[in-house]
């Protein structure tokens, strides 16, 4: 399909998307400061994971910005400008907006692992689709730095669309698998099974938001390849994934307060390190009060708030919890 410019669907549509990225390089940046200021004491593995993450997407903003900035005003009204190549800065961003997603991604495949009790099909196939999305994207990049013109964008048709296709892909899988084993850990009390369905609910948003975006971009860089309004949804794409991991990390304590600080019953634990644990409890049914199997075991019933609060203690670390 031949390239017909028009300032409002190219140019005007990238600056719309880099308006928007750049809202949510805010949104990124604010709950970047609630994790350092909430979790303190968190793992140095998330801390470190937090850092590259925005750092990452800040490189991206400022690769976008960059791009911009020379089509619209170093060479605005330069018409070859869509003769040659297209800048590095627009190359390299696709390359860095991959590479935030597949660390969200792999980290997301560790919860199915989790989740699953180690199931290794669904977490390879998932591993799998992200590193093959990555190595589609750096042909993508490569292709991109040979091709004669900005207008010749089109011609990557097909190796943009498979990478957009496997990203895609992935996120569904991710989100049936989490619903889908997260299902398997209700236990069938309201308390219980309200913290489980809340979890749910979360990996459905997150995958089902990050998929239509994905899908947004394929179908409009497939049916309008003569224009730019697919780079508007494409710049937003990576900090939706980044804004879902912090999100993530951010929700930990209160999704702790719902499970741990009710009335204890048969209360799964869910752990960002290590399996998925369950905390069986028994109720007496003369005094209606619940009893733990750790009291049982010793042989006398403690103050069961008390008790279940030992015993998770116990097993896991002040950073480990939800998810």
């Amino acid at each position: 399909m031949p390239f017909s410019f028009n300032k409002d669907n190219t140019f005007g549509a990238a600056f719309a998307g880099y308006a928007a990225s750049s809202i949510c390089l805010g949104v990124l940046s604010t709950q970047a400061y609630t994790y350092y200021k909430r979790y303190p004491l968190d793992r140095g593995f998330y801390k470190a994971l937090v850092l590259i993450l925005w750092t990452l997407e800040t490189a991206d903003q400022a690769l976008i910005a960059h791009a911009l900035y020379t089509y619209l005003v170093s060479d605005w009204g330069v018409v070859q400008i869509l003769l040659e190549p297209p800048i590095w800065s627009l190359i390299v961003q696709v390359t860095l907006g991959v590479v935030t997603g597949a660390i969200v991604k792999a980290n997301f495949a560790m919860r199915v692992w989790r989740f699953s009790n180690s199931s290794i099909p669904v977490t390879g196939l998932i591993l799998l689709l992200t590193l093959a999305e990555v190595g589609v994207a750096c042909l993508y990049t490569v292709r991109a730095f040979r091709i004669g013109s900005l207008a010749d964008i089109g011609t990557l048709k097909v190796v943009g669309s498979l990478s957009l296709g496997l990203g895609m892909a992935t996120d569904a899988i991710i989100a049936f698998s989490l619903c889908y084993f997260l299902r398997n850990l209700r236990t069938g009390y309201a308390k219980d099974d309200s913290l489980v369905n809340s979890l749910i609910i979360y990996a459905v948003s997150t995958g089902g938001l990050t998929s239509v975006i994905s899908l947004t971009t394929l179908v409009l860089y497939n049916l309008m390849p003569d224009n730019f309004v697919f780079m508007a949804f494409y710049f937003v794409l990576s900090k939706v994934y980044a804004n879902s991991f912090l999100a993530a990390l951010n929700t930990r304590r209160v999704t702790r307060g719902r499970g741990t600080d009710a009335e204890p019953t048969t209360v799964p634990t869910f752990l960002m390190v290590g399996k998925v644990t369950q905390q069986t409890v028994h109720r007496d049914p003369d005094t209606s009060h619940t009893i733990s199997a750790l009291e049982l075991e010793n042989g006398h019933p403690k103050d069961t708030k008390s008790a279940m609060e030992e015993d998770i203690n116990d097993q896991t670390p002040s950073y480990a919890v939800s998810w």
